[in-house]
């Protein structure tokens, strides 16, 4: 029998994407689009035996920070580790374009607050050999990776080069600046942004405490953003609101920007601890602003979102104790060595914290949220496993029980503080129905930022085994659904209508998963950036194999030297699938 197909699948129970019920069958792949399912009878060039195995749609997350890793690595990692064969990046407001050659220096200083990105790292890996946006993406135009990439234009850069250091010392724009702003975002639309973004949350803050040059616009200024999307007739807008105002202001934020630009606008959603039971105000909102014919979607991701503590991380209770600096950037052995020191220890316990940015001063001091993580990891420990518990029930000093969790494994404890998405002890309510909402989307895994803090892209295998492999029948996510929230649905939230389904000329972006197998490691800290810096993975087993437009990129974790990835510039119809 003659070749027909590159590759063929067999056997898999295949789980399209569509949310339709899971069948078993073949799918045949030519070049890079999927060409025949069900009974294949011819052969392929090579063929993989899929037999009690889940085939799915390649992963897409919407939520990413890739704008730098993109032009130093081939692989994006995390996220390519977990099944995700899209993302997006550009959120937040922040990226590394546009910007003048004298802006460089505050672009990567902006980074390195907002996104836990180490300076010296940007400094030796980011080559701007650009200035605008569109030169941005020409730049990363020419890069090859393990998966598909997208851009969106940040609101604070364009800020800043259009309206130089009073931009960025949150000045007031001028009516010639806001013009600006509008039609430099509809020529980055026009030339493949997928989108603008911006953050009026005040988290967002320079290392020294300043604000992000967003954080502080008036409202014609986001609107004006906004008009930039109406002109070019594309794009989404992405935003992260201010905390500091009212919901219904934020939300009306939210229908303001829909109604200006007529494009899909979606926005960081997380339960608040500070106020139970509002996601069911959000969703509620969410559903009479879609009736009225808006495109409003909460990003939401299927956990609390969380910082990591440890001695090799950016943050632990100590981390900004005067008498822990000189130990910060010593060999783990060393530290450990010395912090086993009983009058260090005495010293240090009777320090207060001494850091500019009030954000990251309280998230080292809130012991009743400071939970150890475990391996495998535990992202929902009851209230009375915190460091402040075991403090209150021991009669202890919290920062006393801190220390000596730190000092387990030789150091090498992982303490777990989360941001969000907490309702009482747990996210079971609110997460059940934030999740299930038509309004909501899967996203904020964050890749390529908090390198040394946050490691939530790992969300599409904790999505798979804990809201549906391992979970009871109240929680469970059926099978059908949990894969089209991870695939066909943030595709369509952001107009990439050529992936997300297994269907005859749709992209060939692919995984096959041992579902018994499946199981997600805690995250640990390698030192692979450019200058040796460090960075947070999370390795999982069960993926058997991914497929990037129709090439094996991964087999059973380990990257096959793929690099099939390439940029995606503006939306992609379900046509381009079909005839590309």
């Amino acid at each position: 029998m003659s070749i027909e197909y590159d590759l063929v699948l067999r056997g898999g129970t295949i789980v399209d994407g569509s949310g339709a019920d899971p069948f078993v069958g073949d799918i045949a792949i030519y070049g890079d689009k999927i060409v025949a399912i069900g009974d294949v009878a011819g052969r392929g060039r090579e063929e993989i035996d899929a037999a009690d195995r889940l085939v799915t749609p390649g992963f897409v997350d919407i939520h990413t920070h890739y704008d730098g890793q993109i032009t130093w690595e081939h692989r994006m990692i995390p996220s390519s580790n977990h099944g995700v064969t899209t993302v997006v990046m550009g959120n937040c407001g922040v990226g590394f374009a546009p910007v003048r050659k004298d802006e460089r220096e505050m672009t990567i200083k902006l980074m390195e607050g907002v996104e836990d990105i180490p300076e010296v790292v940007m400094a030796a890996g980011v080559p701007f050999n650009w200035e605008t946006f569109p030169e941005y993406l020409d730049a990363i135009d020419q890069r090859h990776a393990d998966i598909d990439f997208a851009a969106q234009i940040p609101h604070s850069p364009l800020r800043v080069y259009v309206m130089g250091k009073r931009g960025a010392d949150l000045e007031a724009p001028t009516e010639a600046e806001l013009a600006e702003m509008t039609r430099l975002t509809a020529e980055a639309i026009r030339k493949g942004a997928v989108g603008v973004s911006t953050s009026l949350n005040m988290v967002h803050r320079f290392r020294d405490g300043r604000p992000a040059p967003s954080t502080r616009t008036a409202t014609e200024e986001v609107l004006a953003l906004a008009k930039g999307l109406h002109e070019a007739g594309s794009g989404v807008f992405q935003l992260i609101g201010n905390s500091d105002i009212s919901k219904e202001e934020q939300f009306e934020m939210l229908r303001r920007i829909a109604l200006t630009s007529g494009r899909p606008v979606s926005f960081t959603f997380a339960q608040s601890p500070a106020e139970p039971g509002q996601w069911r105000w959000t969703l509620d909102e969410l559903d009479t602003a879609n009736a009225q014919g808006m495109t409003i979607r909460g990003q939401v991701i299927p956990r609390p979102p969380a910082i990591m503590m440890g001695l090799e991380l950016l943050f632990h209770p100590f981390a900004f104790h005067p008498s822990f600096k000189p130990l910060a950037n010593l060999p783990l052995q060393e530290k450990v060595a010395r912090l086993r020191d009983p009058a260090l220890r005495a010293q240090l316990l009777s320090e207060e914290p001494e850091e500019p940015n009030p954000h990251f001063r309280n998230i080292v001091s809130e012991h009743n949220l400071l939970f150890p993580l475990g391996d495998p990891p535990n992202y929902h420990p009851a209230a009375d496993e915190s460091v402040g518990a075991i403090a209150a029930r021991e009669g202890r000093n919290p920062l006393d029980v801190a220390y000596s969790m730190l000092l387990q494994k030789d150091g090498r404890e992982i303490l777990f503080r989360p941001l969000g998405n907490l309702e009482g002890e747990r996210f079971e309510s609110g997460g059940r129905n934030m999740l299930r909402s038509a309004h909501t989307v899967l996203g904020l895994g964050d890749g390529g930022a908090h390198y040394s803090s946050i490691c939530d892209a790992a969300y599409p295998t904790y999505f798979l085994t804990y809201w549906f492999r391992d979970a009871p029948a109240d929680r469970r996510v059926p099978l059908p659904e949990a894969v089209h929230q991870l695939t066909r649905q943030p595709a369509v939230a952001m107009n990439f209508l050529d992936r997300g389904l297994i269907q005859v000329g749709m992209k060939a972006d692919i995984n096959i998963i041992d579902l018994d197998r499946l199981h997600l490691y805690a995250p640990l800290p390698v030192y692979d950036l450019p200058t040796g810096a460090r960075r947070l993975i999370q390795r999982a087993d069960g993926y058997v194999a991914t497929i990037v437009s129709g090439q094996i990129t991964y087999r059973d974790g380990e990257h096959t030297g793929a690099l099939p990835g390439r940029l995606l510039r503006g939306p992609r119809s379900s046509q381009e699938a079909v005839l590309a």
